[in-house]
């Protein structure tokens, strides 16, 4: 009987991921064949707008050492910045969840924070703390705060009145409220909040190392627009570079909700939950 469980699970996670596979060839067939096509009508800098993609990855296999290096140094400090805006976002959440005033008081302030283009920001604050290690963090924790805080906000609010009568009648007080009932049924909206970031968090802090770091995937980036045409494929290894940092970082969100919310029914479904 179990076998027969594992088998069936085994066969529904391979039709899961048959369309990512398809897509996923799909997209490299029209890259490849748009590459071509635009050189074959002898476009001015063809490659400049659309590369092979089979010559980007030996572009990327060619200098991973360096790519490694400054992916590494992207990736840690966004994921400071991150872990800091999560706390932060996660806190304020708390907060307005106390009471109705609370959120009316902190909440305008909130949104009214996420009105400044991070265009615009980064390069204030790069020019204000001199530090590029600073800069990424503050960058990545700004981005994280307002998902995370809205939509763990919104779990926090998703209690019903009966579970909590239940809970009083029971005798339990606010933190017994909060830790065995609030806190659980918002641990889904916390992950949202966490995979909307996460990606946004590393684009943040490319973003910052644009304004003039000394390392990071932001540096060799623009390094390589610099030099235009002869850096072509490397350039666009680090624009895959930024992409896969991302992707990552969503990942290890999602890896983390599956392990920590496992009674969620999309998990269920999958045999993640039983």
């Amino acid at each position: 009987m179990e076998d027969s469980i594992r088998k069936s699970i085994r066969v529904r996670k391979a039709a899961d991921s048959l369309p990512i596979v398809v897509w996923l060839l799909a997209g490299v067939t029209i890259w490849e064949l748009t590459s071509w096509l635009l050189v074959s009508a002898h476009v001015p800098l063809a490659q400049s707008r659309l590369p092979y993609l089979h010559r980007v990855l030996e572009a990327f296999i060619d200098y991973w050492p360096s790519l490694w290096r400054e992916g590494r140094t992207t990736f840690a400090n966004a994921g400071i910045g991150f872990a800091l805006g999560g706390l932060a976002g996660a806190a304020l959440a708390l907060f307005m969840s106390m009471s109705r005033w609370m959120e009316q008081l902190a909440f305008p302030y909130a949104i009214a924070s996420q009105m400044i283009p991070i265009l615009g920001l980064a390069p204030i604050l790069y020019g204000i703390v001199r530090d590029e290690a600073a800069a990424r963090m503050l960058i990545a924790g700004y981005i994280t705060f307002f998902p995370v805080a809205l939509n763990m906000l919104r779990g926090l609010r998703s209690i019903s009145p009966s579970a909590l009568a239940l809970m009083h009648a029971y005798g339990a007080g606010s933190v017994a409220c909060y830790w065995k009932l609030r806190i659980p049924a918002a641990l889904p909206g916390l992950f949202t909040g966490l995979k909307i970031a996460a990606p946004l968090a590393v684009t943040g802090a490319i973003l910052v190392e644009l304004m003039g770091a000394q390392h990071g995937v932001g540096v060799i980036m623009l390094r390589n627009l610099y030099y235009g045409p002869s850096h072509v494929y490397l350039f666009w290894s680090t624009v895959v570079l930024g992409a896969m940092l991302g992707i990552l970082a969503y990942g290890i969100i999602s890896a983390a909700e599956r392990l920590l919310t496992p009674w969620q029914p999309e998990f269920r479904i999958k045999g993640g939950g039983t």
